[in-house]
C-alpha cells in the first residue's frame, strides 16, 4: 500500500498534467474560464470556456485534484455554470443537431 507522501506526490502530478492542458486550451481561445463539477465515484469535471467561446472539459480523479489544477492554471474560477459565465458558450451546427437529435421527432445523428 503507498504511503501518503506517494499519493500526495502522485496527486501533484496529476494536478500539473491537467493544469499543463487547461493552460494550452486558454492560449488557443485567447484566454478562459472554467468551473468544477463533482461526477461521483468518477471524479470531478473542470468545464473550461474560452474567451472566443470556445468549450472543453476535463475529467480530474477527484474534486480536490481538479480545484489544484484550476488555481495552478491561473484560470478564473466560478462556482457553478450559469449567468454571464454560461452565456460565453458559442456551440455550432453540430451541438444543435445533438440537441435536437435527442428531442422526440428531432433530426437523425446516425
Amino acid at each position: 500500500m503507498a504511503d501518503s507522501k506517494q499519493v500526495e506526490a502522485k496527486a501533484e502530478r496529476t494536478a500539473a498534467r491537467l493544469a499543463k492542458r487547461i493552460g494550452a486550451f486558454s492560449k488557443e481561445h485567447g484566454g478562459a474560464e472554467g468551473q468544477v463539477a463533482y461526477l461521483g465515484e468518477r471524479g470531478a469535471r473542470i468545464v473550461l470556456v474560452g474567451e472566443d467561446g470556445g468549450w472543453g472539459d476535463l475529467v480530474a480523479p477527484s474534486v480536490e485534484i481538479a480545484r489544484k489544477a484550476v488555481e495552478k492554471s491561473g484560470i478564473t474560477a466560478h462556482e457553478s455554470f450559469d449567468g454571464e459565465f454560461a452565456a460565453k458558450v458559442r456551440t455550432g451546427p453540430y451541438e444543435w443537431t445533438r440537441m435536437a437529435g435527442i428531442q422526440v421527432g428531432g433530426p437523425s445523428n446516425g
